[in-house]
């Protein structure tokens, strides 16, 4: 399932899958750690981002050893200079932006295997509140929760064509376990339409063993060549949903009913206005009828394929043998789909809703969605303001909303609110001796950065202060949607030539109009320009329509975009 990691062929991927090669990657620097008797990390090519300067809000301090430089003998008493870091301004590098937010907002780091990564509990968070939502979706509309081996047998690949010739390039494969040559060589986990149908074979005999509609939450394995944390890396995580049914019109609804899940979620929790529609027959999902996405415009307007689901006919129920009797008794074989979203959402949501400052979360997917920062200057004032900032947490947290009191002593109240801005937290509460005397608290949001989303004199009764919190978050949460749908709106072109798509994409945007072109001509437009079709989008426009390659009649308008 090509779901949420889309497979590009690259003149790079060795034709070869016998051997797992290795990655180059760059490796994302420690925020707070103090870099003392080290050398740098930085790998060729990659500029030194830790040590940048600049006024962003996100400015902390570090210990940092320059990549030029060696480390001093454990004998010298001489302290690495102390540098200003902070985060890369998008509109300057956006990559760098993208990386450092990463890093600094904690959210993941490399693992010791060149192009894998660590996610970090406040990363693995986000995924866990995807995980949360889509859970019950599945379970509503009628999936269960399992799980499949992530060792399958190389056999199981090659027995549907198109699926091994568009997955080879990303297989990684065992060749030898308990210290002896297997006979078979086993492939790790790359997608599990072939285990899935070597036991729904097993599993459905009849018709009323079907439908058949399971889902697993798993790791998956893909050897890509060129990597970026959470949109592609070597092994990721996501769900795949399969399911098996005994016509035609079951399957289709199926696929279509999981996809207007997936927009859903995006639209109401991530806050991301995706596209939803139907792929090209060259970005079709190999083994798959047809193969419907959602894709969303990320913050330098280039395409991220965010979830898809398939139409997978009866192409793989063919190669395994997936047969049910029917009602006459007749053999027949299933009609299947299958469908997924991966932890590249994760990587959506930093670059749809994040600035210059650093994340910014939509609040029905944050871990914190209010942080309260005490602040006292006099040893005197302490106590009150804990207390009154303890009461407002508790008061918060009755009412089921995520708070966290940063009541550490180490950081200023001016460090803190940086911190917490940079983390992307929706709303932060400040209360000081003043707003103790007064039953008040000043309210932060990170939407609005800077004193025009500051709010002052909130009263900290509780009758007041929970339906205020929650009305805040949800403007924030539409703030956040409608903010997208703007910057996605002005960045789409509806072109009628080719020479009017070619400008489009030059000048970073989307180009909207009229298809029916050749696979051929397909491939010409990704040569020429970059740009792949990313979808026919279900909401088309009316009235009769002219290709702008070919000048024929067109039924559907396409979107063309540089893609993730």
């Amino acid at each position: 399932m090509d779901y949420s990691q889309t497979l590009i062929p690259s003149d790079t991927w060795s034709s070869s899958c016998t051997q797992m090669g290795a990655l180059r990657l760059p490796y994302l620097t420690s925020i707070f750690a103090v870099s003392s008797g080290r050398t740098s990390v930085f790998p060729r090519g990659i500029k030194q981002l830790s040590v940048r300067k600049h006024t962003s809000a996100a400015k902390v301090l570090a210990k940092i050893t320059p990549a030029t430089e060696v480390a001093p003998a454990e004998s010298s008493n001489q302290k690495p200079p102390v540098q200003e870091q902070g985060i890369t301004p998008r509109s300057q590098d956006f990559n760098a932006w993208y990386l450092d937010v990463i890093s600094m907002a904690e959210l993941a780091d490399y693992g010791p295997v060149r192009g894998t990564m660590v996610i970090r509990p406040y990363g693995y968070a986000i995924w866990e509140a995807i995980q949360d939502y889509l859970n019950i979706k599945f379970k509503e509309t009628g999936h269960s929760n399992m799980y499949f081996p992530q060792f399958i047998p190389y056999s199981f690949i090659e027995k549907e064509a198109s699926h091994v010739e568009g997955f080879s390039p990303e297989l990684a494969l065992v060749t030898v376990g308990g210290g002896k040559e297997l006979e078979e060589k086993l492939v790790v986990r790359p997608t599990s339409e072939t285990i899935v149908n070597h036991m729904f074979t097993q599993w459905i005999q009849s018709y009323r063993d079907l439908p058949l509609m399971i889902n697993q939450w798993a790791n998956v394995t893909r050897w890509e060549m060129r990597t970026k944390p959470f949109i592609r890396t070597l092994e990721f995580l996501w769900q795949e949903g399969h399911t098996a049914h005994a016509t035609p019109e079951e399957a289709e609804r199926e696929a279509m009913q999981m996809i207007d899940v997936y927009t859903k979620f995006s639209y109401e929790q991530a806050a991301i206005p995706v596209i939803p529609g139907r792929k090209s027959r060259v970005e079709t999902f190999a083994g798959a009828d047809r193969t419907y996405t959602i894709e969303a415009m990320m913050g330098d307007r280039k395409a991220l394929q965010a979830g898809t689901s398939h139409n997978l006919g009866q192409n793989f129920s063919r190669a395994f043998g997936t047969q049910f009797a029917d009602e006459n008794g007749q053999r027949q074989h299933v009609w299947q789909t299958s469908w997924a979203i991966s932890t590249r959402f994760v990587g959506g949501i930093i670059m749809t809703h994040g600035d210059d400052i650093g994340l910014v979360l939509p609040p029905r997917l944050a871990s914190v969605q209010v942080v309260i920062v005490p602040i006292w200057k006099k040893a005197n004032e302490k106590n009150e303001v804990l207390e009154a900032a303890l009461s407002v947490k508790d008061i918060l947290h009755t009412a089921g909303i995520k708070v966290k009191l940063d009541d550490s002593d180490q950081r200023t109240p001016g460090w803190k609110f940086n911190f917490w801005e940079m983390k992307g937290v929706p709303l932060r509460i400040e209360i000081g001796p003043r707003d103790v005397s007064s039953r008040s608290v000043v309210i932060s949001r990170r939407d609005i950065p800077g004193k025009p989303g500051k709010i002052f004199g909130i009263s900290m009764e509780s009758s007041f202060l929970i339906p205020y919190i929650k009305e805040k978050l949800d403007e924030i949460q539409s703030s956040l949607l409608d903010k997208a749908i703007t910057f996605r709106d002005s960045n789409i072109v509806d072109v009628n030539s080719y020479d009017e798509l070619k400008e489009a994409i030059s000048q970073g945007k989307w180009a909207r109009g009229p298809w029916i072109g050749s696979d051929e001509d397909e491939l010409k437009v990704k040569e020429e320009t970059g740009a792949t079709v990313r979808c026919f989008p279900f909401d088309q426009p009316p009235g009769p329509k002219k290709c702008l390659m070919t000048g024929g009649p067109a039924d559907e308008v396409a979107i063309f975009a540089k893609s993730y």
